[in-house]
């Protein structure tokens, strides 16, 4: 069993293996939060932070022992192995709500899937003035049989239909087709998300989910003001980039345990926010990131912590494409016995014995610029709210950390760590 992700904001899942495959579409339907109940809010509270909690954890694993560019769609890669969890049993099942954060969650197993339905549901829901869309899709081996309750529960919880492919006899049709169907869902922005060796005739299943955002800023970067700067890469090594430049009224803080900025450039609409976190010039960001968790998070950019000011900021323009293989970060965070065939224990998919886990890709792109954002996914005594003996100029000319952000859920829905051009 394979998973494959994309983000653009697009997060696609692959999950072989090695005798059938099956295929689940995943399409969110709309939920107003306004009708949600009590219940429904406070489990899709306790979703935000696990996925939060994920998000940062992912982070820090992909950073490790590199100082390298970094974008991902926890948001993504998450509702995508949580409908492998939802087939996971036993040791597997425990080790994936341990990795994913699950366990944050409490309550029966089906509160997590409940919470995906409504976040996805809010995340989604039309009448907004960005462009922010996931779809997801099982793709599985026609002679494969899935138990039907847990193709039902797929299709109640996550809006996902069943598609079958002939990968044993057309792997190369198969593969066409769903790198077909991500390009769609991904506007075009990935196009090549499963190579021609990542699919072969014992492929049983490939799950995919797709995530897509384009949103303008609220307040837009003049483009006549944009200009060549250097970016501090080290002490010793700058390389030129393109500095955008926005004169405005912005929310930010300062925390001083962490000698860092923190801005927020809002989208139209400001039900999405970007999140920048700059450490000051002497500061390792690596440091930052280490100090860094979801609580911490919440609590740095609480709007009650945040004050409102006229800066002059100044933010690099950047695009980045990056894929990763994430079979050993996810075994590094616990998440082993799905990837052993020996030990995977996805009874809840099949009564056949030979599914496990086989690879899991993400890919991801961002693009920011002057007009906006494409993309396919602490203690009150640390927070100093910004005054006058702190700068009211905001220079990413260095290497920091960025949020996209959903207000209303709190929910994380990309991170990077920009440090080169």
């Amino acid at each position: 069993m394979e998973i494959f992700t994309k983000v653009f904001s697009h997060f696609s899942l692959k999950l072989t293996e090695l005798a059938l495959s099956t295929c689940l579409e995943l399409l969110t339907g709309s939920l107003e939060k306004s009708l949600m109940t009590s219940s429904q809010l406070t489990v899709m509270d306790a979703l935000s932070e696990a996925n939060g909690t994920f998000a940062l954890n992912l982070l820090k694993k992909l950073g490790e022992n590199n100082s390298n560019n970094i974008f991902f769609s926890p948001m993504s890669m998450s509702s995508a192995l949580a409908m492998v969890f939802m087939g996971a049993k036993g040791n597997t099942a425990a080790q994936m709500s341990q990795a994913l954060s699950f366990s944050k969650i409490g309550g029966e197993d089906g509160d997590i899937h409940q919470g995906f339905q409504s976040l996805l549901a809010e995340i989604n829901r039309t009448g907004t003035q960005y462009l922010l869309k996931t779809a997801n899709r099982l793709f599985g081996e026609k002679s494969y049989d899935f138990h039907t309750c847990f193709t039902d529960s797929c299709g109640k919880f996550y809006q996902a239909k069943l598609k079958q492919l002939d990968f044993l006899n057309d792997t190369e049709k198969s593969r066409t087709h769903i790198n077909n169907w991500i390009a769609e869902k991904t506007e075009g922005k990935i196009t090549e998300m499963l190579s021609p060796d990542s699919v072969d005739s014992l492929t049983k299943l490939i799950l995919v989910n797709a995530i897509y955002f384009k949103g303008n800023w609220e307040s837009q970067f003049v483009k006549e003001m944009t200009r060549e700067m250097p970016f501090k890469i080290s002490k010793n090594k700058e390389k030129p980039v393109q500095m955008m430049f926005k004169e405005s009224i912005f929310k930010m803080t300062y925390v001083r345990k962490i000698s860092s900025q923190i801005l927020v450039l809002p989208y139209v609409g400001k039900e999405l926010n970007m999140i920048i976190l700059l450490p000051n010039e002497n500061t390792d960001l690596k440091m930052v990131e280490k100090k860094l968790s979801y609580e911490r998070f919440i609590e740095w950019t609480n709007p009650d912590n945040m004050h409102e000011r006229e800066m002059e900021v100044f933010l690099p323009r950047f695009k980045l494409e990056e894929t990763y293989n994430m079979e050993d970060v996810l075994r590094s965070m616990g998440m082993v016995d799905a990837f052993e065939q020996d030990r995977a224990d996805f009874s809840g998919m099949s009564s056949k014995k030979d599914l496990y886990l086989s690879k899991v890709m993400h890919k991801s792109f961002v693009e920011v610029n002057e007009e906006g954002t494409e993309a396919a996914a602490a203690t009150t005594e640390e927070i100093v709210l910004c005054c006058a003996s702190y700068s009211l100029r905001f220079c990413a000319d260095h290497p920091f950390l960025f949020f996209i952000q959903h207000s209303k859920t709190n929910g994380i829905l990309f991170c990077g760590r920009f440090s080169s051009p």
